[in-house]
């Protein structure tokens, strides 16, 4: 006797780079106006170095290269290069006001460890 089975998977669903928050796309914002650059998109990155090996790193950046993936929220563009998107595949970029650690903060699923002042992170 024979047994067959009929296997059914799950369509894979693609999680994104990169959400950003509306508190993180109001911020962008506002520095990209007081930037006064035509064309200015915010560039996510990771970079080798601080304390857990690993840092997060913002820029303005008004170029792209073919392989840099280009996220837009809300008439915002930000710009993620391809080494860096394997680090932050399905992290959030948010803005937190607060009186001490205020500012710009990634919730990064990757992220296995983090330094004390939070700028650093391993994966």
């Amino acid at each position: 006797m024979e047994l067959s089975l009929n296997v059914i998977s799950e369509p894979a669903v693609e999680v994104p780079t990169l959400k950003v928050t509306p508190n993180a796309i109001k911020e962008a914002k506002r520095l990209l106006a007081a930037q006064g650059v035509e064309g200015a998109m915010i560039r996510v990155g990771v970079q080798g170095g601080g304390c857990s090996g690993l840092s997060y790193n913002l820029n303005f950046d008004t170029k792209t290269t073919q392989f840099d993936e280009i996220i837009e929220a809300d008439g915002v563009k930000v710009v993620v290069d391809a080494k860096s998107a394997i680090f932050l595949k399905g992290t959030t970029l948010d803005f937190v006001t607060a009186l001490m650690g205020g500012g710009f903060k990634f919730l990064n699923p990757n992220s296995t460890g983090t330094c004390g002042c939070g700028e650093s992170f391993s994966a």
